[in-house]
C-alpha cells in the first residue's frame, strides 16, 4: 500500500529557496547525487569487509544515464540501498529547529544550505520538477521501494519491483535546464567533479572510429581515475608518474619544475600533490589552479584561506576530508582545521625547497630564475615564510653567480661599505642598458646583483628592512665614487662661477621630455671617466616602479623622474666647452619685482647669462647620454646621427 505524506521540514519554503537561491550553483546537483552513490557503494564495500554482508558483491560501477525522449537524467549505484524505514528517516525528515530564521539568513549562499544540514540530495531539485528514488536495501528479504515528489512538500513512497540492491536517482528535468540532458554537458560535468572519486563511475559506452564514424561498444565508458597519483605512496611513484599526472590535470602546460608530495594523518588528514609550474610573469593569471577534493570529490579551485595566498601560484591536487563538502567562504576562512592546514602546507613547501637546496644545490641555482616568484612573492606576504626562506633563497649578480644571502653579504663586506659602516649593495635591472655602469662599478672592484623580476622592486624595500645597516643602490643611482662613499674628501678644481656657466650652457640645450625633470651637476671624475653621465634618482625611481605594483601608491607613477646630468670637469671636452662659454658669457642683473605697499625694495640680482644654442659639441654629448640610457629617440635621434656624420 503506497504512503502519502509531507516532508518533515518545519517550513514549507524548502523548495523554492533550493529552486531560486540555489541556483548559481545548479550544477553541483550532480556532483552530490553522484557522489551520494559512490557513498552507498563504499558502505557496501565496509559490510563486506566486516563479514556482515555476504551476498554477492558484484560489479560496483555507478552508472549515469541520460534519456533525451523521457526527459530523465538517472544515476543507479549497487550500494547499500534503503529501507523504507530509512527512506523515512534520510529523505523524509529534513527536521531542523529555527528553520526560517536559517533559510533567511543564509538564502544567498547555496553551499551553506547543503553542506550544513547534509541536504545534497535535494539538490536535486534544482534542475527537476519531479524526482524518483528507487531503491532495494542489502538487508535480507528487503522489499524494493519507489519515492516521489513532484517539488512540493508532498511525497509517496510505494512497493515497486528491483531485482538488485542498490539505488536509481530519477530526476525528470526541467524545462529551463534541458542542458542537462546534453551528453557534452553531463560529460562536461562528471569530468569536473567526478574523474578521480574511489568507485568507477560510467556515462555511456565507449565509442571507437569504424567505417568513418563513431561507433558504440559493449564497453562502460568508465570516466573517473579511482586510484589517483596522489592516493598513492611516494616511494611507489617515479618521476614520470608525477609528469604524467601533471599532463592530465593541465593538458596544455609546460612541464612542472618539481613537486611535493603531500600526506599526513595527524592533527588532521590530508593528501595531495604540490607542483611548482614554469611561470611567466602574469602573477594573477596563475592563480586558481589548485583543485581541492573532498574523499576524491571536487570541491573548489579558489582555494584562498587553505592555501596561503602566495602558494596560490602553484599547480596540483589537495584532498582532505576533515575540509566538509559544501562549505561557504566565510566559514572556510573561520574554520581552525583550515588555518592548520594552511600552515602545514606552508612548512611542506618551505622543507621541501630546502631539501633540494641542500641536496641538489646546482639544480636549484638552475631553476632560481622559474621559482624566486613563488619564493619573492611568499616572503613579502608571510613573515614565518620569510624566516623559513632566508637560508636557501638566493641572490643572482650580473655574471649569473648564485649565493645565498649570508654568502653575499660576507662577499661585498670588505669592499662595499661606506664610511659610515653601511653595507651598500650595487643592483642593476637590466643588464643590456645599464651595461657601462655596471662595467665602471666592476672596475672599481664592487660585485652588482641583478635584480630583474617582478617582485623586486619590492624585495628591494624587504631586504633594506630585514638587512641590518644596509643599502640597496641602482648602479646608475650616482656617479659611482657617489654611490658607496668612503671618505668626506670632496675635490674640487672649478670656481663656482664657471659650475654656473657651464651648468647654462647645457641646460639651455637639454630637450623637453614628457615627465622628465633635468638637473645638471658638475664633478671633477678623472680624465679618464666619461665627459657625461646620466644619473636617476634612487628614491623617485623606486617609488615610480612600486606604483605599478601597489595601486595605492599610483601618485607617484604620475610624477616626473628626476634625472641628473653630471659633467666630468677634468675631461677635455667639458673644458672645450667652457672655454667657448666663459667666451660667451654675460654678468647680468635681473631687477627685483616692485615692492608692495610698506616692504623694502629688495636688491637687484645678479646672474650669468650664457647663449650657447646649437653648439654641436653640447649637443653631441647631451645626446650621447640620453642614448646611453634609452632616451634618445624619434627626430632627435635622426638629428643625432647626422650630427655624427658632420662631426666625423
Amino acid at each position: 500500500m503506497a504512503q502519502k505524506g509531507n516532508i518533515g521540514v518545519t517550513t514549507e519554503n524548502i523548495f523554492p529557496v533550493i529552486k531560486k537561491f540555489l541556483y548559481s550553483d545548479h550544477e553541483i546537483f550532480l556532483r552530490e547525487i553522484v557522489s551520494n552513490a559512490v557513498d552507498a557503494t563504499q558502505k557496501l564495500k565496509t559490510l563486506i569487509q566486516s563479514g556482515e554482508f555476504k551476498g554477492e558483491a558484484g560489479d560496483y560501477t555507478v552508472h549515469v544515464k541520460v534519456d533525451k525522449e523521457a526527459g530523465t537524467l538517472t544515476v543507479s549505484d549497487r550500494g547499500i540501498g534503503m529501507t523504507e524505514e530509512e527512506i523515512d528517516k534520510y529523505i523524509n525528515q529534513i527536521a531542523f529547529s529555527g528553520a526560517n530564521d536559517f533559510l533567511d539568513k543564509y538564502k544567498e549562499d547555496a553551499n551553506a544550505i547543503i553542506g550544513h544540514f547534509g541536504l545534497g540530495f535535494y539538490s536535486s531539485f534544482m534542475v527537476s520538477k519531479k524526482v524518483e528514488i528507487v531503491t532495494k536495501s542489502w538487508r535480507e528479504g528487503s522489499v524494493a521501494k519507489k519515492w516521489s515528489c513532484d517539488g512540493s512538500p508532498e511525497f509517496s513512497i510505494e512497493d515497486t519491483d528491483k531485482a538488485e540492491r542498490g539505488t536509481d536517482i530519477v530526476m525528470y528535468i526541467d524545462d529551463d535546464c534541458k542542458d542537462f540532458l546534453e551528453e557534452s554537458k553531463i560529460s562536461e560535468l562528471l569530468n569536473k567533479y567526478c574523474k578521480f572519486l574511489a568507485i568507477p563511475v560510467a556515462f555511456g559506452k565507449k565509442k571507437e572510429w569504424k567505417d568513418g564514424k563513431q561507433i558504440e561498444t559493449d564497453e562502460d565508458n568508465v570516466i573517473n581515475d579511482t586510484t589517483p597519483l596522489w592516493t598513492k605512496k611516494p616511494a611507489d611513484l617515479k618521476d614520470e608518474d608525477y609528469k604524467e599526472f601533471y599532463r592530465k590535470l593541465y593538458p596544455m602546460s609546460d612541464e612542472p619544475l618539481f613537486w611535493i608530495h603531500l600526506n599526513v594523518d595527524y592533527p588532521f588528514n590530508l593528501t595531495g600533490v604540490l607542483y611548482f609550474p614554469k611561470v611567466k610573469n602574469n602573477l594573477d593569471l596563475q592563480k586558481n589552479k589548485i583543485q581541492l577534493y573532498c574523499n576524491q570529490v571536487f570541491v573548489t579551485d579558489s582555494v584562498e584561506g587553505i592555501v596561503p595566498d602566495f602558494l596560490t601560484l602553484l599547480h596540483g591536487v589537495i584532498d582532505s576530508p576533515d575540509i566538509p563538502l559544501n562549505v561557504s567562504r566565510s566559514y572556510l576562512q573561520s574554520d581552525q582545521n583550515v588555518k592548520k592546514i594552511s600552515t602545514y602546507i606552508s612548512k611542506k613547501v618551505s622543507d621541501r625547497l630546502k631539501s633540494i637546496f641542500t641536496n641538489e644545490r646546482k639544480e636549484f641555482e638552475d631553476k632560481w630564475d622559474d621559482i624566486k616568484i613563488f619564493i619573492n612573492y611568499g616572503m613579502l606576504s608571510d613573515e614565518s615564510f620569510y624566516d623559513k626562506a632566508k637560508s636557501f633563497a638566493l641572490l643572482k649578480d650580473t655574471e649569473g653567480k648564485h649565493y645565498t644571502y649570508e654568502e653575499y653579504q660576507t662577499l661585498i663586506k670588505d669592499q662595499q661599505t661606506d664610511k659610515d659602516g653601511n653595507l651598500i649593495y650595487l643592483y642593476a635591472q637590466d643588464k643590456e642598458e645599464q651595461y657601462s655602469y655596471i662595467e665602471t662599478a666592476k672596475n672599481k672592484g664592487y660585485s652588482v646583483l641583478l635584480m630583474d623580476g617582478q617582485l623586486d622592486p619590492a624585495m628591494l624595500g624587504l631586504f633594506e628592512q630585514k638587512f641590518e645597516k644596509s643599502r640597496f643602490t641602482r648602479v646608475d643611482a650616482d656617479i659611482i665614487d657617489r654611490l658607496i662613499v668612503k671618505n668626506d674628501d670632496k675635490k674640487e678644481n672649478l670656481a663656482e662661477r664657471d659650475k654656473t656657466i657651464l651648468n647654462k650652457a647645457f641646460s639651455g640645450n637639454l630637450p623637453k621630455i614628457d615627465k622628465i625633470d633635468f638637473m645638471v651637476d658638475c664633478q671633477a671624475l678623472g680624465e679618464t671617466s666619461a665627459p657625461v653621465i646620466m644619473t636617476q634618482s634612487e628614491y623617485m625611481r623606486r617609488m615610480k616602479e612600486m606604483s605599478r605594483l601597489q595601486p595605492g601608491m599610483s601618485f607617484y607613477g604620475e610624477m616626473p623622474s628626476m634625472v641628473n646630468l653630471v659633467l666630468n670637469t677634468d675631461h677635455p671636452l667639458i673644458k672645450k666647452v667652457l672655454t667657448e662659454a666663459q667666451a660667451v658669457a654675460e654678468d647680468i642683473e635681473i631687477p627685483a619685482p616692485e615692492p608692495k605697499e610698506g616692504e623694502k625694495k629688495e636688491e637687484p640680482k645678479k646672474d650669468i647669462k650664457v647663449e650657447l644654442k646649437d653648439n654641436k659639441v653640447v649637443n653631441q654629448l647631451i645626446d650621447l647620454a640620453l642614448l646611453q640610457n634609452g632616451m634618445l629617440k624619434g627626430e632627435a635621434l635622426n638629428n643625432f646621427v647626422k650630427r655624427s656624420v658632420e662631426l666625423i
